[in-house]
């Protein structure tokens, strides 16, 4: 006499029916339930990095056959900053859902190397303080109003109309000084 498969269909009983649901997956295949097919499978996708938000901690992902034209939130598995901004990322998709994407890389190519690309300001916070930082110049601008620093140590100021105020010690010191 042959043993019985507790498996085989024709002995399944209805004490057996609840180990032979939670197994069927691994002795006969894929479940019979329909289930709609990730719209990315497999490989990887190459995106662009359009921005960083919440304080550096998130990158902004674009990629080809995205669903809408929204910036994506994505995870990384590398540390991004400004320079990153506008270059080219390696994504892969968490369970192959293109709503997870993870930069898993950047792509260097001799278009885009250190030296051909911009260089973008770099800003720093400590909670206490602000530095915002240039190769040769930092401009800051509104309107008719501008604060130009430079590499060479100029500042200058522009507007039309120039105020100093102080509660304290106004100085006024340099190599040489010239009035109107």
């Amino acid at each position: 006499m042959k043993a019985q498969n507790p498996l085989d269909k024709q002995s399944i009983t209805s004490e057996h029916l609840a180990d032979e649901d939670l197994l069927r997956p691994l002795v006969v295949g894929r479940t019979t339930t329909s289930v709609e097919p990730p719209a990315i499978s497999g490989g990887v996708v190459v995106g662009e990095l359009i921005g960083i938000t919440d304080d550096g901690r998130t990158p902004l992902v674009v990629f080809p056959g995205q669903r809408g034209s929204a910036a994506i939130h994505a995870r990384s598995v590398l540390d991004l900053h400004g320079a990153h901004v506008g270059g080219q990322v390696v994504l892969a998709f968490e369970g192959a859902d293109p709503g997870k994407p993870i930069i898993m890389g950047l792509i260097r190519d001799s278009l885009n190397s250190d030296q051909q690309r911009p260089r973008h300001v770099e800003v720093e916070r400590d909670g206490e303080r602000t530095i915002v930082s240039a190769k040769t110049q930092l401009v800051l601008r509104c309107g008719k109003a501008s604060i130009t620093l430079t590499h060479a140590g100029k500042i200058l100021l522009d507007g039309t109309y120039v105020s100093s105020r102080s509660t304290g010690v106004n100085r006024v010191r340099g190599g040489s000084i010239h009035l109107n």
